[in-house]
């Protein structure tokens, strides 16, 4: 990713939060970056209420999820797919605290099903909160997932590899 990739995506949120009268701060996070291939766009929660930060947060990470997902349409729109960027959106920690509890609840999805033989199956996650437990989930050479229903009853169904 160009610094000017990374640049754009800070741009465009900080533009995001004017516009909606909630002007603040957004820094990168080049670690994640790094790390999971995803620029991280954080924004600064010190600028906002604690109202403004949970009605942006948003239940279950909505607002976040939402906000996400306009950052990665609009900021990819046009782009060749090999110029094309991940971008998370993180306040707060709310991100990386749900991470760890995707994390822990894909592992003990895993064990279960290692354990018992049969499939099992996780609701109630966005799509995004279903692609990581998707990635979390390679690392298991004997497991496989896949996404199954339709929203909003989609969920992730985990259950030992075909041979």
């Amino acid at each position: 990713m160009t610094d000017q990739q990374l640049q754009r995506g800070q741009q465009w949120l900080e533009t995001l939060l004017t516009h909606a009268g909630l002007p603040a701060t957004v820094t990168l996070d080049g670690d994640r970056l790094a790390s999971e291939g995803s620029c991280w766009l954080v924004m600064d929660a010190a600028a906002f209420t604690p109202e403004q930060t949970a009605s942006l947060v948003g239940e279950k990470g909505l607002g976040l999820d939402a906000i996400q997902y306009l950052a990665n349409t609009i900021l990819n729109l046009g782009q060749p797919e090999t110029e094309q960027q991940a971008y998370t959106v993180e306040l707060d920690g709310y991100r990386a605290h749900r991470q760890a509890e995707l994390q822990d609840m894909a592992k003990a999805i895993a064990a279960q099903v290692q354990e018992t033989g049969e499939p099992a199956e996780m609701t109630g996650l966005s799509s995004a909160e279903r692609r990581q437990v998707h990635t979390f989930l390679k690392e298991f050479d004997d497991l496989e997932t896949e996404s199954v229903g339709r929203e909003p009853d989609r969920r992730l169904v985990v259950r030992q590899a075909q041979a």
